[in-house]
């Protein structure tokens, strides 16, 4: 599939339903005088390096030739300063119940009309790595930001023709995406910032922020939406493949950012397979083929776990929010860790991963979704696919520091629910229940829950949690009955066995349930009922908790 940039004259009317008041506002900004199209990664890299907040390592960045990038190119880092996460706080979706869109499209209009005083940016990439979904997207930045505009062409696929695969895609009835950016722009209402998303016309501003990964994610919201009109599912997780003795095994985990969503996808096992790597961050799953596309060639990974001597760095292009000093030859390398600031970050090419592929035709096997329930062992397996959805649809986890967290009662070890690991969809939560509980349906795809963190305080450590993966690919993975819940197992784990005979544990998972089922119950009201998720989720968990209260009861006995 591919997205549409240009249209026949007959067809520019306000009968078409491509275009809206915002989507016109944003584009027609991307044609002014004062905007200057970026047509290549070398000059995008020559643009940021002359940038005044931009430090140029000594660190040499590997695959130049392959990348496009002059042979000399060096590590560009750039700082953002107080905000170094995204804040949900300042997203607004047109459509979405209390966005005024008319007054939305006023600031709009004075916020392109302060852009058009400065000298600006364009590049062009596609979101999308194969014939079977990409889309071309456009973003706009002021000149001063050509550090994000080098990083945002990095991160997606700059737009070749050589590559084929988007000249030989069928069409959708979408336009191309359009994303623009005022770092510095500003406004009483909004001090936290803009990020204004009109989904159904493919087009977004951010305003007022300078963390490229409000870009980024902005980006994906659009094609997300888009895929999901145009039969895929919209995934925020990672992608692999095994080729275990026992054949092929495709999985897909689903977390949060700093949930170990990286750290599954990426590993590597010691080498006890051959592996592909679609990637650790977002993709699409057609609901009629079953196969996976990602929308990405590089990760934009955190460097929190990478010491600065680390090979894990050697890929790096660029880094945000990290420090920079002067080792024992007098050159200026990383100190990452996040020494300086919480949630440093890198864009770290394709050549990060071997065996990095960006389709896969083969059908899912298995999905994880990733939590921080510490009610929950390391692994368990759901028998039910509707249970699945819907364990899905009350993904419990944990924030990070990926986030600026606004409110101030906010902590970053509460236990909060984010259906599908993914705060950027745009469209009501029921639509993605509905296409992942008929992916489980079909009956090719299992679904587990990885419990990363605390189970009984002892930590989920990446070895249990590997390990218990391996065991589920080579098919050796041997399951029980988790205590009175019938439709749920676990796998055996020495150290992380669920005390069933514990009442207060008991007490504990009905604690958890309750947690899921006034989430669900509390989407029938919230923003009018946009998110209602169908009655089946309600009466799942309540039967769940009726067993566990007649099981606690038989304890007391």
């Amino acid at each position: 599939m591919s997205s549409i940039q240009f249209f026949k004259q007959t067809e520019i009317t306000d009968k078409n339903p491509i275009f809206s008041v915002t989507r016109t506002i944003i584009e027609t900004a991307f044609y002014g005088n004062n905007v200057t199209p970026v047509t290549s990664l070398s000059e995008a890299y020559h643009l940021a390096k002359k940038a005044p907040d931009v430090i140029v390592t000594d660190l040499p960045v590997r695959h130049t030739e392959e990348l496009g990038l002059p042979g000399d190119t060096k590590v560009l880092v750039s700082s953002d300063g107080e905000i170094v996460g995204r804040t949900a706080a300042a997203r607004r979706v047109i459509g979405h119940a209390g966005i005024d869109e008319a007054y939305h499209d006023k600031l709009l209009r004075e916020a392109v009309f302060e852009v058009g005083k400065k000298e600006c940016y364009s590049g062009d990439v596609y979101v999308g790595l194969d014939k079977e979904f990409t889309m071309q997207a456009h973003v706009l930045l002021p000149k001063e930001y050509a550090a994000n505009l080098y990083t945002y062409l990095l991160n997606f696929q700059i737009v070749q023709e050589s590559l084929g695969f988007y000249a030989n895609s069928d069409p959708i009835p979408e336009g191309d995406i359009f994303v623009l950016a005022d770092p510095d722009w500003s406004h009483p209402d909004f001090p936290h910032g803009l990020v204004l998303v009109d989904s159904e016309h493919n087009c977004a501003a951010v305003l007022g922020l300078r963390y490229f990964g409000e870009l980024k994610k902005a980006t994906l919201t659009l094609a997300w939406a888009a895929g999901h009109r145009n039969g895929f599912i919209a995934c925020h997780g990672g992608m692999k493949q095994y080729s275990a003795s026992t054949g092929n095994y495709t999985m897909a985990a689903f977390g949060l950012s700093g949930s170990g969503k990286s750290t599954i996808t990426l590993a590597k096992h010691d080498g006890k397979y051959p592996i592909k790597v679609l990637h650790d961050d977002a993709f699409v799953i057609s609901k009629k083929k079953g196969s996976t596309t990602a929308l990405e060639p590089s990760y934009f990974d955190k460097t929190q776990d990478y010491p600065s001597s680390s090979e894990e760095l050697s890929h790096v292009v660029t880094a945000q929010n990290v420090g920079v000093t002067l080792n024992e030859n007098g050159e200026k390398v990383l100190v990452t860790e996040d020494i300086r600031n919480g949630n440093g970050r890198s864009i770290k090419s394709r050549y990060a991963t071997e065996n990095r592929v960006d389709h896969l035709s083969e059908n899912v096997d298995g999905i994880f979704w990733i939590m921080k329930d510490d009610s929950l062992p390391p692994v368990i397996k759901v028998n039910d696919p509707c249970l699945a959805a819907v364990f899905g649809a009350t993904l419990a986890t944990k924030r990070s520091t990926a986030e600026n967290i606004i409110k101030a009662k906010a902590n970053v070890d509460q236990l909060v629910i984010e259906p599908f690991a993914n705060p950027f969809r745009s469209y009501p939560l029921g639509e993605d229940y509905q296409d992942f509980l008929e992916l489980f349906q079909k009956g090719q795809t299992d679904c587990y829950i990885l419990n990363t963190g605390v189970f009984e305080d002892n930590d989920v450590t990446p070895k249990h949690t590997l390990s218990s993966i391996e065991k589920i690919v080579e098919g050796t993975a041997e399951f029980k009955t988790f205590g009175p819940l019938k439709a749920l197992s676990y796998l055996p784990i020495e150290g992380h066995e669920p005390p069933f005979e514990d009442a207060s544990y008991i007490e504990k998972l009905i604690g958890r349930i309750e947690t899921r089922l006034a989430f669900i119950q509390k989407r029938k009201t919230v923003n009018e009922g946009y998110d209602r998720l169908p009655n089946e989720t309600e009466t799942l968990l309540l039967l769940l908790l009726e067993e566990l209260a007649t099981y606690k009861e038989s304890l007391t006995k």
